[in-house]
């Protein structure tokens, strides 16, 4: 076991529910509070990387980024396209 407090109930639950290890569970539980342990601002400039390099306008990457926030664990509010360009570049 990792020396981080981790959610034993949710690796058990996984456990119980899957053909996961204990190892296996600990492990994909790591990963998935490592993906969301990002701040808005982290993701934001994170996220307009990845879609710029995949050939997206800044205007099409500004719209999917505000939708995307609303899925996010931190449940950012809503942010105008302007808040989401002061994130990015500062």
């Amino acid at each position: 076991m990792s020396d981080n407090p981790l959610p034993i109930e949710l690796i058990d639950h996984l456990c119980r529910n899957s053909r996961l290890t204990a190892d296996e569970a600990e492990h994909v539980v790591i990963e998935v509070l490592a993906y969301f342990s990002d701040t808005p601002d982290e993701f934001l400039r994170a996220r307009h990387q990845e879609l710029q390099a995949l050939g997206g306008s800044n205007t099409e990457i500004y719209a999917s980024l505000q939708q995307e926030l609303e899925l996010r664990r931190f449940r950012s509010k809503p942010l105008s396209t302007r808040q989401i360009r002061r994130a990015i570049y500062g």
